[in-house]
């Protein structure tokens, strides 16, 4: 499925959820064909994320919408800021006004987040990659927003990449077999997926560099000595990643150690929604 059309059955389903029978609120009090503009309304600073899905949303519902938009993804907005300006069927508005809000909201919340760890990085070649640690149903959504706040993004799921961690490891019986057994794996259904294995030890890393047959290798909840150390072992032959418990305030030194990759669940799972409204205005 296409982003797109992953976007539209989204949409379709969310208000499924959201109107239900009808949004009888405003079918009570504003007569069927009535038209008016709405605004959106900056509260809070921080990084705007999310003004593509909410043009989306309200388009799925009124083909003739018509959207200003004043600010862009990816810009930095401040409170009195006014993203963009939507006119069309009142109805429309009211219905998709709160799915509109939820997304801008939460991936806007996400890009800020996202941002701050990324200019931590700045003078580094380490990138920043987020992690599957997402809210189901919205992962397509919050990796976007990682994208606009400047990180990069790991597998989109369990489809798109091999990644042996440390329960398939010790499910397979160790890193030697879940590696060859993954490459197998992979020859047997011709299938091209780049390989990732999860490491806990430097010994762990001595292994893996015997066998090979990966693309990238990831340190887990190492620390910055010990990554230092790995990433000088692995001498450039493989990606490196580091995992774990990588905060705000520890970031910058894992990239000094090196490593190609930071990856962090916190950027979705601890981002806080920022502030939006969307109110009707008569200018």
């Amino acid at each position: 499925m296409s982003d797109e059309s992953y976007l539209q059955t989204f949409i379709q389903r969310s208000l499924e959820e959201d109107v239900g029978a009808g949004d009888y609120s405003s079918l009570a009090c504003i007569p069927a064909g009535t038209t008016g503009k709405s605004v959106l309304k900056v509260k809070e600073s921080g990084m705007l994320a999310g003004v593509f899905v909410a043009k989306s949303i309200f388009k799925y519902l009124d083909a003739e919408m018509e959207m200003h938009q004043f600010m862009n993804d990816g810009d930095f907005m401040k409170p009195g800021d006014i993203a963009f300006e939507i006119t069309g069927n009142v109805h429309a508005l009211l219905k998709g006004e709160r799915l509109a809000l939820n997304c801008m909201q939460r991936m806007s919340g996400i890009a800020t987040l996202t941002n701050k760890y990324v200019q931590k990085l700045s003078g580094y070649h380490t990138r920043l990659l987020d992690t599957r640690k997402t809210t189901p149903g919205l992962r397509f959504l919050e990796k976007a927003a990682v994208r606009t706040g400047g990180g990069y993004n790991h597998r989109m799921g369990l489809f798109d990449m091999i990644m042996l961690k440390d329960n398939h490891i010790d499910f397979c019986g160790g890193i030697t077999q879940a590696i060859e057994k993954a490459d197998q794996y992979l020859k047997k259904n011709n299938l091209k997926l780049p390989v990732e294995v999860e490491v806990r030890t430097l010994e762990d890393v001595r292994e893996v560099m015997k066998i090979g047959k990966v693309d990238r290798i990831m340190f887990d909840n190492f620390s910055t000595e010990r990554t230092a150390e790995a990433v000088k072992m692995v001498g450039g032959k493989y990606e490196t990643e580091s995992s774990g418990n990588i905060t705000l305030d520890t970031i910058e030194s894992y990239a000094g150690t090196g490593v190609d990759f930071v990856s962090s669940g916190a950027i979705t799972h601890h981002a806080v929604s920022l502030d939006l409204s969307l109110k009707a205005t008569f200018s």
